[in-house]
């Protein structure tokens, strides 16, 4: 699974063979497309077929998933992240769900998941922070280890933004820093 900022322009780049392999670094091709999936949004559901890409070396298959998304999760990351932001200023898994329309235990489920490697994506967040913009002051701690964690992403998505110029969200920078391992625990998120 490869993380894409801007879909359009990574098939662009696929065309040309401008997108590398990250197992052997050769050349990705395009290789059709990811079975189609409905997805959660926060203004309802989306149905998406994500392209697939193969490596002309290793012959290795990887899926193009859109940063909107986090792999094997059925609602987008500004879900997700609407619902940790909500953890963070004290609101309660229940409260969450209700709000959100999801189920509690998917809620309580994504809370565990982020705040089981909090610390993983509090380093990621700080040091991409200041790739970004190296004269940042050192970032505070909130209190709560997810508090950190996502006032770290937060703060570089911030500083992503101001460098870069894309016009995309700060949870699809989030997405993009961790590699879509927002929610996956630290042993799987290498």
């Amino acid at each position: 699974m490869i993380t894409v900022l801007r879909p359009t322009e990574a098939d662009e780049q696929l065309s040309t063979a401008g997108l590398k392999c990250p197992a052997c670094a050769g050349a990705l091709a395009p290789w059709g497309y990811a079975r189609s999936r409905s997805v959660r949004g926060r203004d309802g559901n989306l149905k998406l077929r994500p392209r697939r890409a193969r490596c002309r070396d290793c012959r290795t298959t990887h899926v193009l998933l859109p940063a909107t998304l986090l792999p094997r999760r059925t609602a987008t990351v500004e879900v997700i992240g609407a619902a940790l932001l909500a953890k963070v200023t004290g609101a309660s898994h229940h409260s969450i769900a209700a709000d959100l329309d999801l189920p509690a235990d998917t809620v309580r489920g994504w809370i565990r998941s982020a705040t089981a490697h909090a610390s993983w994506l509090y380093a990621r967040g700080t040091i991409t922070a200041h790739r970004f913009d190296p004269e940042l002051p050192p970032i505070l701690p909130t209190g709560t280890a997810l508090g950190d964690a996502i006032a770290a992403l937060g703060i570089a998505a911030a500083a992503a933004k101001r460098r870069l110029g894309r016009p995309v969200t700060p949870w699809e920078f989030i997405t993009q820093f961790t590699g879509g391992h927002l929610l996956t625990p630290l042993a799987r998120a290498s």
